[in-house]
């Protein structure tokens, strides 16, 4: 039995087909969220068009610190909030950048593995130009004609917060304890073969290293503080080091940390040859760091006696073929330097007097003729140094602290040095002196220890090549300063250039 009701539908039905039926039931389409096909992709029409990009502050974007999640410290699928600086994992609907965003209303993310931009909780992703510093900032890359010409010129470029800065002479943040390790980093990246190298990841992307080594860290790491020194398109005239150095505390099994402080010839030394194995290179085969530091000398050993032997003895001992002098050869990448022993006289206003030394006296070490005693735990020897190579680059490290079982004592002997124009020819032998056609260097860096040996603090001075100014690193500070304050100070690792030809002067403004 049909109703009215039943009646009137049957009507309906047979007075229609299926498709206007089905036209009369209206879709809840929103053309707003509907991807439209671009080619083989599909892409969400508020990408080009996002509403919120008005709302990303630069000012507090950071990225110089470990890409974790503030929440579940978490370094996979990591997200930086362009509003409020923080990160955070995941863009899905548990996940935390997702509740960051519902819960602040902070609506643009930079996934900081992908480098692209999206925003939550809509999940969509932003498409425009006008990101494109982000993500130069977060990693910066350079061409071979931007390498090439950046010691051909001295422009200051203006940081997003209205500072001015050069690039490569830039503050790095003292986090606690690690200004010994910042003066170094400092250092290395003003060498411009060095820093060409780094300033390319092609360079040592491709290198492989075995499973589960963690050393390679430290070259990913360098590099990437490298391009970030010498970023044109800052947000801000200084830079953390914050991921290399946790590299180094890791690769080192924290030998060298950043709550401590630590000494920077012997972070200067590991780090050189970490950096040395980690990319490839052994004591056979040659890296693109011992291509720039790595000389070699002769070396000249005698076993002597013991002291407190016989002299009838001792001269028999002498005879004997194991204390004959024993000549062989080893390479290097930075020369040590002694100081002579500092007594601190007193004038007669009672004030300490500290001792000064010529850097030739110390460098006579290397003539070949003068002879240091070398004492070990069982025995002691008689040994003499001569160069046979230098190379492009010459570090020092003039040795200032004497270490025993109950402190460590600092020699504060000022060595007198000229900035320009140090020829080492008579260090080396004579065979060398004829193969080696270049043989003098020009300062380009000058590390210097100020303070009590444990309580005190590193600074350096830099040589900009582009504009021949010298300027002083002093964790955030950087100031200019004249060649001439150089040499007063309490030098403590220094790294020269070779002149590659007469005409090679490195631009020293008023040196």
């Amino acid at each position: 039995m049909f109703t009215y009701g039943d009646n009137l539908f049957s009507a309906l039905i047979s007075m229609t087909d299926q498709h206007s039926w089905l036209s009369l039931v209206p879709l809840q389409k929103s053309y707003a969220t509907v991807p439209v096909k671009v080619g083989r992709s599909s892409e969400d029409r508020r990408s080009r068009h996002c509403p919120y990009l008005d709302t990303i502050n630069r000012s507090v974007l950071d990225f110089d610190f470990e890409k974790l999640c503030s929440i579940s410290l978490s370094h996979i699928n990591v997200y930086a909030c362009l509003i409020c600086g923080k990160y955070f994992q995941g863009r899905g609907l548990k996940s935390h950048a997702y509740t960051h965003s519902v819960q602040f209303t902070h609506h643009v993310f930079l996934n900081l593995h992908t480098l692209k931009f999206y925003c939550l909780p809509d999940n969509y992703e932003i498409i425009d130009s006008s990101l494109e510093d982000i993500t130069y900032v977060l990693k910066p890359t350079f061409t071979r004609q931007h390498i090439s010409g950046l010691d051909k010129q001295g422009k200051l470029y203006r940081a997003y917060d209205g500072t001015t800065y050069l690039p490569g002479i830039v503050g790095l943040n003292n986090i606690k304890a690690n200004d010994y390790a910042n003066v170094v980093l400092q250092a290395l990246s003003n060498v411009p073969p060095l820093r060409n190298y780094f300033l390319e990841e092609e360079n040592y992307c491709r290198i492989r290293r075995p499973p589960g080594d963690i050393m390679f860290l430290l070259v990913q790491r360098f590099g990437e503080l490298m391009r970030k020194l010498w970023n044109p398109r800052n947000f801000k005239a200084h830079v953390s080091p914050h991921e290399m150095l946790q590299a180094v505390v890791l690769c080192s099994k924290k030998n060298f940390q950043i709550t401590k402080q630590g000494d920077a010839v012997d972070f200067l030394s590991w780090f050189m040859n970490a950096l040395h194995g980690a990319l490839g290179g052994t004591k056979k085969k040659p890296s693109s760091l011992t291509k720039v530091f790595q000389g070699s000398m002769r070396i000249f050993s005698k076993k002597l006696p013991h002291p407190d032997l016989p002299p009838e003895e001792k001269v028999a001992l002498l005879l004997k073929e194991e204390y004959q002098e024993e000549m062989s050869e080893s390479t290097f990448l930075f020369l040590t330097l002694d100081l002579p022993t500092a007594p601190l006289y007193k004038d007669e206003k009672e004030q300490l007097i500290i001792p000064q030394v010529p850097l030739f006296n110390i460098l006579a070490k290397f003539n070949g003729n003068t002879e240091k005693e070398y004492k070990t735990y069982k025995e002691n020897f008689l040994k003499r140094f001569q160069l046979l190579k230098l190379p492009p680059y010459l570090i020092f490290c003039i040795k200032r602290f004497t270490k025993n079982n109950f402190f460590v004592e600092k020699n504060p002997t000022i060595v007198n040095f000229p900035i320009t124009n140090v020829d080492l020819r008579e260090y080396l032998t004579e065979e060398a002196q004829v193969t080696e056609k270049n043989t003098t260097y020009d300062l380009v860096a000058n590390v210097v220890h100020d303070g009590k040996p444990t309580e005190g603090a590193y600074r350096m001075h830099v040589l900009h090549h582009g504009t021949g100014k010298w300027y002083e690193l002093q964790d955030l500070q950087v100031t200019d300063i004249l060649p001439q304050m150089i040499t007063l100070s309490e030098a403590y690792i220094q790294i020269w250039k070779r002149r590659e030809n007469e005409d090679d002067t490195t631009n020293h403004t008023g040196a």
